[in-house]
């Protein structure tokens, strides 16, 4: 019984144009902007059936929220009452709410160095009443606050569809608590003002989860989120393949090098008008045909941009299975395809890999990738498309985060699906995940319509 989250941060805020920290402050409002951004959020999702509306207290996400449902409503579609909640206000950072990002940094240098790159370990020294202060751990409370709203929430909606409202960092610990991740990974995910994100749960608390999407942006006008100015190494564009006959027909294809089928050439074309706003200045695709056809497709509209080809990208091998459907593996595997579907880290391919080889070859490939496109200090970060597989793909949206194959299933990557990695320097440098899995271009929704297919 799946449920299905919807997270949104609220529009732009007199704070976000100041650049003044805001925490549990709630002085900030909506610019005009902010609410014309609300707005297109309630465009965006007014087709869409939800059960319960949560939202923080605090005015910048209680008005966007308002006007995300009444715009809704002026569609046609019935909500319930929105129900506000103190478990998803923004990060508590007493010190320093109100003052601006500039004053803090000068003030605090030390303390602020910790918040951007230690989260976990980022505290603030707070008074007592008898006159001691005491360590507070802004990162590690939101945390143990978005883990005890998740547990609360899928209890009391288990199968249902819920649309949050909350903030820059309550929504990076929402998804980052979902999928398994701690407070040190506060700042390796995007959130942009009236971004969406999308959650599948599988079950209770414990079931198991599935990021479907990060910080859509698309709705709001921008293909990809802007890349902030602190980030001054590379921007990679990870895309999956196009669909092939064998993915609409459910067909393992692993190694064996089957070519896009028709909606896999129109997919690779929507993607390349997707992307054309975007200046791509190099290439790299799987050496396998169907995502160097992707990649071919996507730079018609970057003429001046080479395609560079790997194996390092290549799809895992299945071994036997490849060629197979799940019918037949099933018959043949007993018992096997269950466990790749609920174990996959402990399965090996009969003739084949196992995610621990993907792993490896991943690494090895984005590495190079990264290594070979990071710039020095006097130059314009490079902007570089990635065009690989789905279990590829899984592994590097994995070692993104430090995560294992045991998480491989987390991240759901779909025929001609585009996510957005940053760095904030080298390849030894902290990635971000800016965006995942955006499928806009090919459904116009912000749920995925493609056939599921198979690997």
């Amino acid at each position: 019984m799946k449920t299905t989250v919807i997270i949104v941060r609220h529009g732009q805020s007199t704070s976000n144009v100041s650049r003044v920290i805001q925490g549990h402050h709630d002085a900030a409002v909506l610019t005009e902007l902010g609410e014309a951004q609300a707005k297109k959020v309630g465009k965006t999702l007014d087709g869409l059936s939800v059960d319960a509306v949560y939202a923080s207290p605090l005015k910048r996400a209680r008005r966007t929220c308002e006007l995300i449902v009444e715009t809704m409503r002026e569609a046609g579609r019935r909500l319930p009452e929105v129900q506000f909640t103190d478990q998803i206000k923004e990060i508590n950072l007493p010190l320093w709410e109100s003052k601006s990002f500039d004053q803090v940094e000068a003030e605090y240098p030390e303390m602020y160095k910790a918040w951007r790159h230690e989260p976990n370990e980022f505290k603030m020294p707070l008074p007592n009443e008898d006159g001691t202060t005491s360590d507070f751990y802004p990162a590690r409370e939101i945390w143990q606050r978005a883990t005890q709203f998740w547990q609360t929430l899928l209890e009391k909606h288990a199968g249902q569809t819920v649309l949050l409202v909350g903030h820059s960092a309550i929504n990076r610990a929402l998804v980052g608590s979902a999928i398994g991740l701690g407070p040190e990974s506060l700042n390796s995910m995007g959130q942009d003002n009236c971004a969406i994100n999308v959650l599948n749960f599988m079950g209770g608390w414990e079931d198991g989860v599935q990021l479907e999407s990060l910080n859509l942006t698309s709705h709001m006008g921008e293909a990809i989120p802007k890349r902030r100015s602190r980030f001054k190494g590379p921007r990679l564009l990870l895309v999956r393949h196009g669909e092939t006959d064998w993915n609409r027909d459910g067909r393992f294809q692993g190694q064996i090098d089957i070519p896009l089928n028709e909606n896999g050439h129109r997919q690779a074309a929507r993607a390349g008008d997707f992307l054309k706003v975007v200046k791509i200045d190099a290439a790299v695709s799987s050496s396998m045909k169907r995502p160097k056809e992707t990649a071919e497709g996507i730079l018609k509209h970057h003429p001046g941009v080479t395609l560079e080809t790997t194996e390092d990208l290549w799809e895992i091998s299945h071994g036997e299975w490849e060629g197979k459907l799940e019918t037949e593996i099933n018959a043949g595997y007993p018992g096997l395809l269950a466990e790749w579907q609920s174990k996959p880290e402990t399965v090996q391919m009969p003739g084949g890999e196992n995610l621990n080889d993907v792993w490896r070859r991943a690494k090895k490939g984005w590495s190079d990738i990264v290594a070979n496109y990071s710039q020095r200090e006097d130059e314009a970060p490079q902007t570089v498309m990635v065009v690989a597989h789905d279990a590829i793909n899984k592994a590097i949206l994995c070692q993104v985060f430090g995560l294992g194959p045991e998480k491989f299933w987390q991240f759901k990557q779909v025929n001609g699906a585009v996510s957005v990695i940053d760095y904030h320097g080298g390849p030894e440098s902290l990635p971000v995940l800016s965006a995942a899995n955006i499928t806009t271009h090919l459904s116009g929704s912000i749920f995925d319509k493609t056939a599921a297919g198979a690997l």
